[in-house]
């Protein structure tokens, strides 16, 4: 879908799906992600200001809130940066700040600051740092235009990262997930193969081939890699959780009745165990 198309409620809840899968540290949030597929994937197959005031909302984060001490070292640390020039005290003052930015969850902020400081440092640690900043933001992401924007950055900064370290595989999968909400999501879905080449045990790559697999309506497929996935990391907790998913999709209630009755066995977070109890309401 062009990002310039006004989207229904349900095609963002669609979007955010997508959104909050590809990170693995947010388990809190895949938890409660709407039990409904995205947008079928046939598609994939056709072929400067400093942002606070944009800042993502992110739903349920205890960094919403930021602690006084926080607040006063990011307070501090602005001021300092702001006074500054060119050189490397002010790209370190930038750098902290891109790490408070990032404690306090605030991920575009935390980007902006981090390529101030890659573009000083110009080193491979400073872009990853920067490419990881932007791909939270993404993540988080609801309004189109800013989603692409970010998305964009994202893969600027990781494509840096690549060009000196081509074996980086967990750049290239987040830098592969971008493109897929973007007007060529086959470039996303080319790399991720690529990383599955490179390595069939790779658990990010695994994870989110399955989980457009289940978008897609491809859930074979997405058994597949999930059982896969499951196979070198038994306690994926996600995985076991989307493998649930894909079953009951796939209309094998009992296979998904059995998975999620194993979510639970796995992983007694109440979080866990109240969306799990929930797909198995939906199964009686």
């Amino acid at each position: 879908m062009p990002h310039g198309e006004c989207r229904s409620p349900d095609d963002m809840v669609k979007t955010r799906i997508i959104l909050i899968a590809v990170s693995a540290a947010l388990i809190s949030l895949l938890f409660l992600l709407p039990k409904v597929v995205v947008e079928n994937e046939s598609q994939l197959d056709a072929g400067t200001a400093i942002p606070d005031s944009s800042t993502p909302k992110i739903k349920a984060n205890p960094h919403d809130r930021l602690s006084k001490d926080l607040a006063q070292k990011i307070k501090y640390l602005r001021a300092r940066y702001l006074s500054g020039s060119q050189n490397k005290k002010n790209a370190i003052f930038a750098d902290s700040l891109a790490t408070l930015y990032s404690a306090a969850g605030k991920f575009d902020s935390a980007g902006w600051f981090s390529g101030e400081a890659s573009s000083f440092f110009n080193t491979k640690e400073s872009f990853l740092k920067a490419g990881q900043n932007y791909y939270e933001a993404f993540t988080f992401a609801v309004d189109a235009e800013k989603q692409k924007a970010l998305a964009e950055k994202a893969r600027y900064f990781f494509s840096q990262v690549l060009t000196t370290e081509p074996k980086n595989l967990d750049a290239k999968t987040k830098m592969a997930m971008t493109y897929i909400s973007s007007s060529t999501p086959m470039k996303g879905i080319l790399m991720l193969r690529e990383v599955l080449e490179e390595d069939p045990k790779n658990e990010p790559a695994l994870f989110n081939m399955g989980m457009l697999s289940i978008q897609s309506g491809q859930y074979d497929r997405a058994i597949e890699r999930l059982r896969q996935l499951i196979s070198v990391n038994p306690k994926h907790i996600q995985a076991q959780l989307l493998l649930g998913i894909a079953y009951m999709n796939k209309g094998d209630k009992t296979s998904a009745r059995l998975q999620f009755e194993k979510v639970k066995q796995l992983d007694k977070d109440p979080s866990v165990q109240a969306t799990a109890d929930s797909y198995l309401k939906d199964l009686k």
